[in-house]
């Protein structure tokens, strides 16, 4: 499966248990990872546009975690973890990601940060352990969050 939707590329990856999600951002590399792992940037852009992120625990360095939590309408909707497993700015960043409502379903995110020359591509690669994993991920939601997210980002960015 691959979506391709306001500049955001979404796509599984055929017969591996991944997707890979690719952005371009109109800032340099330094300026989108530091609103990557920032967290009073990260809770202004990260997910829909009608949820509000609470960072609760936010450490984002190689060996640190994070927690925080999704709310809508004044209740909490949900709630994510990990750990980074490696910080190197402004090139990349590998952390776990975790949804306490699915325990078993933990990805390893890879993430970097290439310099367009003023612009960045940024490129994710989630790794799950199930290609049904990987399908109830992509049926989940996590399209709009992405795309609503991102286009949030570049309005921080500008």
């Amino acid at each position: 499966m691959t979506t391709q939707t306001r500049d955001t590329l979404i796509e599984a990856v055929p017969d591996l248990p991944s997707v890979r999600i690719v952005r371009e951002f109109d800032a340099t590399p330094d300026k989108v990872f530091r609103a990557w792992t920032d967290p009073e940037l990260v809770a202004r852009w990260m997910g829909p546009k009608n949820i509000e992120m609470r960072i609760d625990t936010w450490d984002a360095r190689t060996g640190g975690s994070y927690h925080y939590t999704a709310w809508q309408g004044g209740e909490q909707v949900a709630e994510f973890y990990g750990s980074f497993h490696e910080v190197r700015t402004p090139k990349r960043l590998v952390q776990t990601f975790g949804y306490t409502a699915e325990p078993d379903a933990v990805s390893l995110d890879i993430c970097t940060f290439d310099d367009l020359g003023g612009r960045t591509r940024v490129s994710i690669l989630s790794l799950v352990d199930t290609l049904q994993t990987r399908d109830a991920m992509l049926a989940s939601g996590m399209e709009t969050g992405v795309v609503e997210g991102y286009v949030k980002l570049d309005a921080l960015l500008a």
